[in-house]
């Protein structure tokens, strides 16, 4: 069939792209192959993605309504997987029109598109970030997500607030995802796991917030593409006995629904660190510093739900995920 994927040259919509591929799906990647980190990295994804005959690229931002449209005009696309977005809680404290761009004004034109060329369901990324000062241990859908502490945070549960809408009014079949901490090969430089690996091997110091007292449900590549690739055709259905009185927050009497994906098993970052030592080679300088305004201090998936509809469970150890991306690191960088 075929399949948009957006983000198509970001770290997950990469990894998600070159399996479907290798499913024998007609992969239609989008990207705006912005330089929020380094673009030669996404093309380097891409140029991957781009031996198969039946990857097609457009590089077109999702805030351009015209393009966007375009697209759904000319394709026949039934499914689509929406990864992209502007990134990152600490770098939307300084450039909040940027997330504002990309993830509504860019998300409610996905919206429209899935709406009048009938797409049959509409996969998107949502975050653990919406959990914010929510400190109920493990996180569970069926938590309140009305505190955000970021503005990345509260733009992810806009997105979520918005596709409820679009099914409510148009029955559109929409499926959002809270990533949690999702690492591995080809990974985000920006994020923690990378910058670690890289300033250790560098022998640079490595910044270590709350005094590294933080715990993270690091969750490996590979198993959050497998929960994907089973939820592309289960598009929700309508909860019928949803309770508007005692409403569940992750379903709805629409085709409407909320999953966690995590390793529903935070590793401490100190013990983190020791991990990457180990797989390195090398000891971590470590500087401690007070937390950082947007940060939480732990993340907790309760997968139940999605155990319970596709079996999900997720299977590479930290250990192991580690090791893979390490392996790739040096051979990407020759370190």
């Amino acid at each position: 069939m075929n399949i948009l994927v957006t983000g198509a040259a970001g770290f997950i919509g990469f990894h998600l792209a070159n399996h479907l591929l290798a499913q024998n799906h007609h992969v239609i990647g989008v990207d705006n192959l912005n330089d929020y980190y380094d673009v030669r990295l996404k093309k380097d994804r891409l140029m991957i993605l781009e031996k198969n005959a039946h990857f097609d690229f457009y590089q077109i931002d999702l805030a351009d309504k015209e393009k966007l449209t375009q697209l759904f005009e000319e394709k026949s696309i039934k499914i689509v997987i929406n990864l992209a977005a502007q990134a990152g809680v600490r770098y939307s404290i300084d450039h909040p029109h940027t997330y504002v761009h990309s993830n509504l004004v860019g998300f409610v034109n996905v919206l429209e598109a899935c709406r009048h060329y009938k797409v049959e369901h509409l996969i998107y990324a949502s975050s653990s970030s919406v959990y914010g000062a929510n400190t109920n241990i493990p996180f569970s859908t069926k938590d309140n997500v009305d505190h955000p502490v970021s503005l990345y945070a509260a733009t992810k549960k806009a997105n979520e607030l918005m596709a409820h809408t679009y099914s409510h009014l148009f029955q559109v079949p929409t499926t959002g995802l809270r990533f949690f901490t999702v690492y591995g090969p080809w990974g985000r430089p920006d994020m923690a796991y990378y910058s670690f690996t890289k300033n250790i091997i560098a022998d640079k110091p490595i910044k270590v917030f709350n005094h590294g007292d933080m715990g993270r449900d690091f969750t490996y590549i590979d198993d959050i593409v497998a929960a994907i690739i089973q939820l592309i055709d289960r598009p929700p259905l309508a909860n019928r006995n949803w309770d508007s009185v005692n409403p569940d927050p992750s379903s709805s009497n629409a085709p409407y629904k909320i999953y966690n994906i995590g390793n529903n098993n935070p590793v401490s970052i100190i013990n983190f660190i020791h991990t990457l030592e180990k797989l390195i080679g090398k000891q971590a300088t470590i500087e401690f510093l007070p937390m950082q305004p947007g940060d939480v201090k732990q993340t907790y998936a309760d997968i139940s739900d999605l155990h319970a509809d596709i079996g999900f469970a997720p299977t590479t150890t930290i250990d192991a995920g580690l090791k893979q991306f390490v392996d790739w690191y040096k051979k990407y960088y020759g370190t």
